[in-house]
């Protein structure tokens, strides 16, 4: 019985949980984040790499180097604070009186630094099937809770299939099938941002620390 109480209890709370809606924001600022990054980035190596033959090309890609990696501190701390996402600190530990050619090197062989490239570019796929499956089912549930105020306009009538909402009974049910909608979307919505989380956590949490060692003798 307390099974059954606690489950009836976690699928009806989604509705008063904080995190729901902070994982909604997190869905909706996908798309024009990964966008945002997609346009950034490409533009940014693509014009890099195309001038490094003539060395105008490396400032600009040592610019993007640095700000990739900002991109991702920022995109760890944003999993941080909307999915209350548990990822593990990124740590380097830079020696006293290191070169700036040693923190380069030592950088650049940090499999963060390209595992952190890689989220980035899949945040824009990633975020257009997040954004896409958030706006349908809100758009869904506002159609179907709110049919009772739109079944007398022909314009905005709904269709079910062949089934044309235009009475007022037929509106209440849409309206209450569309509350049951809503709660099971949230714990789509949920599982979709938690899914989100442990990727992000997967590929931008350091599995171990990453030390900058003075290479001494070379």
């Amino acid at each position: 019985m307390n099974e059954t109480t606690d489950i009836v209890k976690q699928f009806f709370g989604v509705v008063a949980r904080e995190g729901t809606y902070l994982n909604i924001i997190y869905l909706l600022l996908a798309f024009p984040l990964g966008t945002a990054y997609f346009v950034f980035l490409v533009t940014g190596l693509s014009l890099g790499l195309g001038l490094s033959i003539t060395l105008l090309g490396i400032p600009i890609l040592l610019l993007m180097l640095a700000a990739w990696w900002g991109l991702v501190v920022f995109e760890r701390q944003l999993a941080i604070w909307l999915l209350h996402v548990d990822i593990p600190p990124i740590s380097r530990d830079t020696a006293s009186g290191q070169s700036v050619w040693m923190q380069l090197k030592a950088h650049l062989s940090n499999p963060l630094t390209w595992k952190g490239l890689v989220y980035l570019f899949a945040r824009f796929p990633l975020g257009i099937f997040s954004f896409v499956v958030a706006i349908f089912l809100i758009t869904l549930i506002g159609a179907l809770v709110f049919a009772p105020l739109t079944y007398t306009n022909p314009e905005s009538q709904m269709y079910i299939f062949s089934w044309q909402i235009d009475t007022l009974n037929e509106a209440v049910i849409c309206s209450i099938v569309g509350l049951g909608v809503g709660l099971i979307s949230m714990h789509i919505m949920n599982g979709l941002a938690f899914v989100s989380g442990r990727f992000t956590s997967l590929m931008l949490g350091a599995a171990r620390d990453h030390r900058l060692i003075t290479d001494q003798g070379r």
